[in-house]
């Protein structure tokens, strides 16, 4: 390559360079928004993440990074880029049109009111009424159809909808997504069916033991010390910390999760904790060597997710995990868990019951939370339906799926922050994220010998590199549909997730 390239390469690198650190810093102001900030800064904060998000704007569309991706891309010497160096300018220069396409005034109202909606929801949540929410999400929702238009056109996708999924799950669309969810609902019916005909439950009820917030503390640090995410050692690079909804933010060094303790449910934090444990290790597991790069970043919020789950429910809810765990909870919350033994602890965490809460999901019925929201999303930006229907539709849709009947929009349309927050096209991820977790699990299987045995020793070591070196150390060389198959040898399927329920269930409940 010419040193002229070269350098054009490198001054791009190092603007995005720039860019990464200030989105690094945005995410930390979030955090503590979400866990230290003090009721009466929302105003300030609002202000200080309107002019970081039009300063990220002017930087992601300086003129320059055009001009310098125009000359790079005209060379005649483009052609000797190595995978890493073209996916890199793929990346950039996607990123720059996406940009430049949207007005800078746009993107500052959207973040401001993002902060004033997130606001109204803790407040209506708090209250039980959908009514105090109403008016800044109907605002928030008009602006995001604003930058869906916009984007849609750039992207060059048939829908509005389709270009806010773009954002979370690149080159997957709702026929796509379509496909699947029909695949996964089909697959799982006839097994819900047989577990709800089955009289095998539990005898008595362990999770409604009253353990306190400062044991749940040493529960979360004990989790994480099993799975590998270190907060506590003088070279720790994570953090736990407490809000009302449990999340992950941050980059390579410095990525920390959050939970919530019910002094009533501890098996609720217990499995939040592992859950966004499994995010953080993909943030931190990326490749050091594209760290400050466009590929230091996940593949997508469904890979993402794929960690989380396969952390929190194939290897967190397996009676190998707990064969090694549970001594160790019951060390800390002794005498209260005492009697429990293994077999009831582990049908208790697999129990299935449809639950009004999506965080609350046992694996089976999780799934149908994701398409109630995928739907009413989707209906929502085809102008089907408006924000004041939600409530409605929500409650109608989950008596029709879960057989559940909603008595507030606290529990019900409320209960998630994403809308709110201005993520439109987020929540198909989750269960493709799903789906992934079982083809990459079948594919662990396969390649990490004795692995039951491993996670019953409590050394998931092995387990973890072969996630680093196969799923997470890729960050975003390849597009989610490629990953897939490059792991799976398939593209996106729902059949090695639903084999994976259908053996544990079956072999649960005796059907």
């Amino acid at each position: 390559m010419s040193r002229n390239i070269h350098l054009a390469y490198n001054k791009l690198l190092t603007r995005i360079k720039d860019l990464i650190v200030l989105k690094s810093a945005q995410s930390l102001i979030h955090w503590d928004m979400e866990t230290m900030m003090p009721p009466r800064a929302v105003e300030l904060r609002s202000q200080q993440l309107v002019l970081l998000s039009r300063i990220e704007h002017k930087m992601s569309t300086a003129p320059e990074i055009g001009r310098l991706i125009k000359r790079i891309k005209s060379s005649s010497d483009f052609e000797t880029f190595d995978q890493i160096q073209k996916r890199n300018m793929y990346l950039m220069e996607k990123n720059y049109e996406e940009q430049t396409h949207l007005p800078e005034k746009l993107v500052a109202e959207t973040t401001k009111q993002q902060v004033l909606t997130v606001n109204s929801w803790k407040k209506a949540k708090s209250k039980k009424d959908f009514g105090l929410l109403k008016s800044d999400l109907e605002k928030l929702v008009e602006l995001n159809k604003k930058i869906a238009e916009i984007l849609m056109k750039v992207k060059k996708v048939s829908t509005q909808y389709n270009a806010l999924i773009d954002n979370y799950e690149p080159k997957i669309d709702t026929q796509t997504i379509n496909r699947v969810f029909s695949e996964l609902q089909n697959g799982l019916k006839p097994l819900l069916n047989k577990i709800q005909n089955c009289s095998d439950y539990p005898h008595e009820q362990k999770d409604r033991i009253t353990i306190s917030i400062e044991k749940q503390r040493k529960i979360a640090q004990l989790l994480t010390q099993i799975l590998g995410y270190d907060t506590v050692s003088s070279k720790s690079g994570g953090r736990i910390d407490e809000t009302e909804h449990p999340f992950t933010t941050g980059y390579y060094d410095d990525v920390r999760i959050t939970t919530h303790y019910y002094p009533r449910n501890y098996i609720s934090a217990i499995f939040s904790v592992l859950h966004e444990t499994g995010h953080a290790l993909y943030e931190q597991n990326i490749n050091q060597v594209f760290k400050y790069q466009p590929l230091g970043s996940i593949s997508s919020y469904g890979f993402h997710e794929s960690q989380s789950r396969l952390y929190e429910n194939i290897i967190g809810r397996s009676r190998e995990f707990w064969s090694y765990s549970l001594p160790k909870l019951k060390q800390i919350t002794t005498p209260l868990l005492d009697d429990i033994g293994l077999d009831q602890f582990f049908f208790l965490i697999n129990h299935v019951k449809p639950s009004k809460i999506r965080i609350e999901a046992d694996e089976v019925t999780y799934n149908l939370h994701i398409i109630i929201r995928y739907q009413i999303e989707m209906a929502l930006f085809e102008n089907k339906i408006e924000v004041q229907d939600l409530p409605g539709i929500w409650n109608q849709k989950y008596g029709d799926l879960l057989g559940l009947k909603i008595e507030n929009d606290t529990e019900g349309v409320m209960q998630d922050t994403h809308w709110a927050s201005g993520y439109y096209g987020y929540f198909p991820s989750y269960a493709i994220g799903n789906i992934y977790s079982g083809q990459i699990f079948k594919s662990l299987k396969e390649n990490v010998k004795n692995y039951n045995k491993k996670i019953e020793l409590g050394e998931l070591e092995e387990i973890n590199h072969w996630l680093k070196q196969n799923v997470q150390g890729w960050g975003s060389l390849y597009e989610p549909n490629e990953l897939i198959k490059k792991i799976s040898g398939e593209k996106i399927s729902a059949q090695a997730y639903i084999q994976y329920l259908d053996e544990k269930y079956r072999k649960l409940y005796h059907i």
